[in-house]
C-alpha cells in the first residue's frame, strides 16, 4: 500500500520544529497565486497556465516550509537544489521566487513573460543564466536526470569531506515533474540509477494532473507509476488533495528528508484549478481567455478588475524566509570555519572545490611529448594514459562509462566506484559514495544528462567525464546540446570513431555524427590524429570552462608523428603539419584524426609519382580554428593561393565546404569489414586518392581555381571521370546490368554529363536489385579490370557507344 498523507495533527498543524500558518492564509496565497498566473498568460495571450495553477499548494509547502535556501544569495553553496523538470510550468517558479524575495525577480520582470523584451529573465522555460535557476529545463525528462546528477554531487562531496560533527555538505535535491517527464526515456534511465544508488537526498514531486497536450494521460499511458517507482527502489508517498492541502504535502516532503531511499511523491492535482476549464487539456498551453480570468477572480473573492495584484498579506506570509535563509547560510559558514581548524588539509581542498578551481599543478597530469608513445597506438589508449593521471590526482574529475570500461580505457589507478555502500555486486565491483568512477550501465542519454547535473552543482566543483563509442553519443545528443546551451563544462570520450571500428559494421560506424557536433553551438568537437594531439585535446577541454568537449578517438592503432603533431596546434584548431619548401605547392591536403595517415601517404605519392607538391594541414577542431585571427587562418589554408584544398576524412563532408574545395569523404553508411579492409573498400588508399587529386590539380591548372567555386567536389563519388559518376562506381562490381540509367557521350573536350533517377535497378539472372544511389562505392583495381573485360562489348538502351570508353 502507498501511504496517503493528509493533514492530521491534533488540530494544531505542527511538523518537527515548523509551525504552519492558519489555513486561511494558505487559502489567500493560493487564490492570489492562481489569479496572477491567469493574468500573466492572458497579458500576451499565450503561455502555460494550467500546471502552474495546479501546483500552487506544492509551491507553498516547498518554498515556505521545507526547502533550505537563501533568497538573498541564491548561489550559497549548501542550499537545497530545485529543478523544474516540467519547465513549461516556469511561471510557478518565477512567481514563487518573487514572493520569497529573490531581488532580481521583480513584479516588472514577472510581467515580461512572453513579451518582446530582450532584458526579460522570465523566458518560456527556466534558464540557468538567471538567478535562482539551477539548470535549464524544457525538453521533458532532462530535469529528472539533472536532479540525479545534483543529488549525486552532494553524496560524493559529503562522503569525501564531511567528518563527525562537520556536515559541510548535506543539501537535498527537489525535482518537480509532470505527466510527461517519466514517459521520456532519459527520465526512466535516470530514476533507475537513482534507485540503484539509493540517493536518499533526492525527492521527485509528481504533479499528477493526468493531462498532457493531446488529452488525458491515459491516451498513451496506463501503467501503475507508483508500482514502477517502487520496483526501481524508490520510497513512494501519495497526497490525494494536492490542490489545497499544503500541510499534507509538507509532511510528505519532510518525510522525504528522513528516507533511506530516493522519494517519489505522487501529488494529485487539477490542471488550471479554479478555471472554468479546469481538468481540461486546453489549459495546458494556452491563455484561459478574458472572461475565464474574470470568473476565476470572482470565484476566489478577488476584484476581477485588478490585474497582477498581490496583497500585502501575501508578501507578509513569505517575509520570514529572508532571515531564515541568511541564518542557514551563516550557520554553514560557521561550520566551515570550525572545520578549517579541525581538518585544515581537507578544508583547503574543499575550499578549492567551493571556489571551482583546478589545482595549479593540473598540467602535470598531461604527459609531455617525450613520454608519449612513439609506436602506432590507438588514440583511445593515448587518452587512457592521460585520464589515468587526471582521475588519480584531480579530485574534481568524475569519470564514468556506459558499460564500456575495457573499450574506452578510462578507468584510472586507485579508482573507487561510485556506489551505494550497501551494494555487494556478484562481480565484486563495489564502492561507496566517495567514488569518482561511475558505472552508468547502458544508459548513454542519462549518463550525459546526469553529468549536466554534476557540472551544474556549482561551477567548477565537478568536471564530469563520460565515455562510450562515438556512435552512441547520438543517443546522448540532446543532453550534450543542453550542456552547450547552459555553458556546462564536461569531457566526453568518444571512441571507435570511424569506419576503422571494423567488423561491428555500419551500426557502429558514425560517418555522419561529426557534422552534427561540429555544427552544435558552444561545443568543441576535437578529433586528434595521434598521442600528442590527444594531449592537446585534453588541455583544450580543461581550459574550456564554459563548454562541453567531445574528444573523438580511434579504435585502431594510428601512426605517431613526433615533431610534426603539436598540442599547441590543437589549441588553434588547425595548423600546418607538413609544409612545402619554398612555398611552391600545388595542393593543400587536410588530414583529420584517423585519416591523417592517408593524407601523409598521399602527399608522398603525389610527389613521387606525379611531381605534385602537397602541403598537409592537421585540422582537429573547426570551432577552435574559427576563434583564431583571420591572418592566422589564411596562413594555414592559403585561400588566396589559387591552389585547391582537399580534405581527407572518412565522414560525411558536410561543413568542410567552408575550408576546402573538395573532399575524399563518405556518402553512404559503412560496412562490416576489418579496419584496413573497410578503408580500402571505401577508396582510402594512397594510390587511389593520389590519382583523384592529380586529376583535380590538372583541372585547376588548366581552368583556374574558379572552376571549383560553388562546386565542392566529392572525389570519393566517382572513380575517375565525372562523366559517369556513381554509375561506374557500382558497375565495377561486374555483377549487375543497369536497366534504368541514361548516359550521353560527351562532346570532344568537354566533361561528360550523367543523368539518372534516384535509384538503379540491376538484374542478375532472375534476381532484381533496387539500390539507392548512396550505396555506391569504388572497388579494387582487380575488380575494375574484370569489369572492363565484362562490359567491353556491352551496349545499353540510351547509351551511345560502348560503356568501356567511360571506364578507367
Amino acid at each position: 500500500m502507498v501511504p496517503i498523507l493528509e493533514e492530521k495533527t491534533n488540530g494544531v498543524p505542527v511538523l518537527a520544529d515548523i509551525s504552519f500558518e492558519p489555513q486561511e492564509k494558505h487559502d489567500l496565497v493560493l487564490k492570489v497565486f492562481r489569479a496572477f498566473i491567469a493574468d500573466q498568460c492572458q497579458q500576451y495571450n499565450g503561455g502555460h497556465p494550467g500546471s502552474a495553477m495546479g501546483m500552487a499548494a506544492i509551491g507553498i509547502a516547498l518554498y515556505k516550509y521545507v526547502m533550505k535556501y537563501s533568497p538573498r544569495n541564491c548561489s550559497y553553496f549548501n542550499r537545497d537544489r530545485f529543478v523544474l523538470s516540467n519547465g513549461h510550468a516556469c511561471l510557478w517558479q518565477y512567481l514563487f521566487m518573487h514572493l520569497v524575495g529573490v531581488k532580481s525577480m521583480t513584479l516588472d520582470q514577472l510581467k515580461s513573460y512572453h513579451s518582446s523584451r530582450t532584458d526579460s529573465i522570465c523566458p518560456g522555460h527556466p534558464e540557468i543564466e538567471n538567478e535562482g535557476v539551477e539548470v535549464t529545463t524544457g525538453p521533458l525528462g532532462q530535469g529528472v536526470a539533472n536532479a540525479v546528477g545534483l543529488a549525486m554531487a552532494t553524496k560524493n562531496l559529503a562522503a569525501t569531506y564531511n567528518r563527525p560533527g562537520f556536515d559541510v555538505v548535506d543539501n537535498m535535491t527537489w525535482c518537480m515533474i509532470g505527466d510527461a517527464c517519466l514517459q521520456e526515456g532519459v527520465g526512466l534511465e535516470a530514476v533507475s540509477l537513482a534507485g540503484h544508488w539509493k540517493l536518499n537526498n533526492l525527492c521527485v514531486i509528481y504533479d499528477n494532473n493526468s493531462i498532457t497536450c493531446d488529452g488525458t494521460a491515459d491516451v498513451a499511458n496506463t501503467e501503475d507509476i507508483n508500482a514502477k517507482m517502487h520496483a526501481t527502489g524508490w520510497n513512494v508517498l501519495e497526497v490525494s488533495q494536492g490542490d489545497t492541502d499544503v500541510v499534507a504535502i509538507a509532511n510528505a516532503l519532510m518525510a522525504a528528508r528522513k528516507s533511506d531511499k530516493p522519494t517519489f511523491i505522487n501529488v494529485r492535482t487539477t490542471i488550471a484549478y479554479g478555471s472554468g476549464n479546469a481538468g481540461n487539456a486546453k489549459t495546458h498551453g494556452a491563455a484561459l481567455g478574458v472572461e475565464d480570468v474574470r470568473r476565476i477572480k470572482e470565484s476566489f473573492g478577488l476584484n476581477p478588475d485588478e490585474q497582477f495584484h498581490i496583497p500585502k498579506g501575501v508578501y507578509d506570509f513569505f517575509q520570514d524566509i529572508l532571515d531564515r535563509g541568511e541564518a542557514l547560510e551563516k550557520k554553514w559558514q560557521d561550520t566551515v570555519q570550525r572545520y578549517s581548524k579541525e581538518h585544515p588539509i581537507l578544508a583547503t581542498e574543499f575550499g578549492l572545490r567551493v571556489a571551482g578551481r583546478m589545482p595549479d599543478d593540473w598540467t602535470q597530469c598531461i604527459l609531455p611529448e617525450d613520454q608519449l608513445p612513439t609506436e602506432p597506438t590507438a588514440s583511445r589508449k593515448s587518452a587512457g594514459l592521460i585520464t589515468n593521471l587526471l582521475g588519480e590526482k584531480i579530485s574534481s574529475f568524475v569519470v564514468g562509462t556506459a558499460d564500456l570500461t575495457p573499450s574506452c580505457h578510462v578507468a584510472f589507478n586507485k579508482k573507487v566506484d561510485f556506489q551505494s555502500p550497501d551494494l555487494r555486486t556478484s562481480c565484486g565491483l563495489n564502492g561507496d559514495y566517495s567514488g569518482r568512477y561511475v558505472h552508468y550501465g547502458i544508459r548513454e542519454h542519462a549518463m550525459c544528462s546526469i553529468s549536466n547535473g554534476l557540472a551544474a552543482f556549482h561551477k567548477g566543483t565537478f568536471l564530469p567525464m563520460t565515455s562510450s563509442f562515438f556512435m552512441f553519443y547520438l543517443y546522448a545528443a540532446p543532453a550534450v546540446r543542453m550542456a552547450a546551451l547552459q555553458g556546462l563544462q564536461q569531457i566526453h570520450i568518444a571512441t571507435h570513431d570511424s569506419i576503422g571500428t571494423g567488423e561491428d559494421g555500419p551500426t557502429h560506424q558514425p560517418v555522419e555524427l561529426a557534422a552534427l557536433y561540429r555544427a552544435m553551438p558552444n561545443t568543441l568537437y576535437i578529433r586528434p590524429c595521434d598521442s600528442e594531439e590527444v594531449a592537446g585535446a585534453f588541455i583544450a577541454a580543461i581550459q574550456a570552462t564554459e563548454t562541453p568537449t567531445i574528444i573523438s578517438l580511434s579504435r585502431q592503432n594510428l601512426p605517431q608523428y613526433p615533431k610534426r603533431s603539436s598540442r599547441e596546434g590543437v589549441a588553434r584548431g588547425a595548423y600546418v603539419f607538413s609544409e612545402v619548401e619554398g612555398e611552391q605547392f600545388d595542393v593543400t591536403l587536410i588530414g583529420v584524426g584517423s585519416e591523417m595517415v592517408y593524407a601523409m601517404e598521399t602527399r608522398d605519392l603525389l610527389l613521387q609519382k606525379y611531381g605534385i607538391k602537397a602541403r598537409v594541414v592537421s585540422f582537429p577542431c573547426q570551432r577552435l580554428f574559427e576563434q583564431q585571427r583571420r591572418s592566422y587562418k589564411q596562413s594555414v589554408l592559403k585561400p588566396g593561393s589559387g591552389k585547391p584544398t582537399v580534405v581527407i576524412e572518412a565522414y560525411a563532408a558536410n561543413g568542410w565546404e567552408r575550408y576546402a574545395d573538395a573532399s575524399v569523404s563518405m556518402r553512404r553508411f559503412g560496412k562490416s569489414l576489418p579496419s584496413k579492409a573497410a578503408y580500402e573498400y571505401f577508396g582510402y588508399e594512397a594510390d587511389k586518392i593520389a590519382l583523384k587529386i592529380k586529376d583535380l590539380v590538372e583541372e585547376v591548372r588548366k581552368d583556374g581555381i574558379q572552376v571549383l567555386r560553388g562546386d565542392f567536389r566529392d572525389l570519393n563519388g566517382y572513380l575517375g571521370s565525372p562523366a559517369v559518376g556513381d554509375m561506374i562506381d557500382h558497375l565495377t562490381h561486374g555483377r549487375y546490368r543497369s536497366r534504368t540509367h541514361r548516359v550521353r557521350r560527351p562532346a570532344p573536350g568537354s566533361a561528360p554529363r550523367f543523368s539518372f533517377p534516384p535509384f538503379f535497378e540491376f538484374a542478375w539472372g532472375a534476381e532484381m536489385k533496387r539500390l539507392p544511389l548512396d550505396h555506391l562505392a569504388p572497388q579494387s583495381d582487380k575488380e575494375r579490370q574484370l569489369a572492363k573485360q565484362r562490359w567491353a562489348a556491352t551496349t545499353f538502351p540510351g547509351v551511345e557507344g560502348k560503356l568501356s570508353q567511360y571506364l578507367l
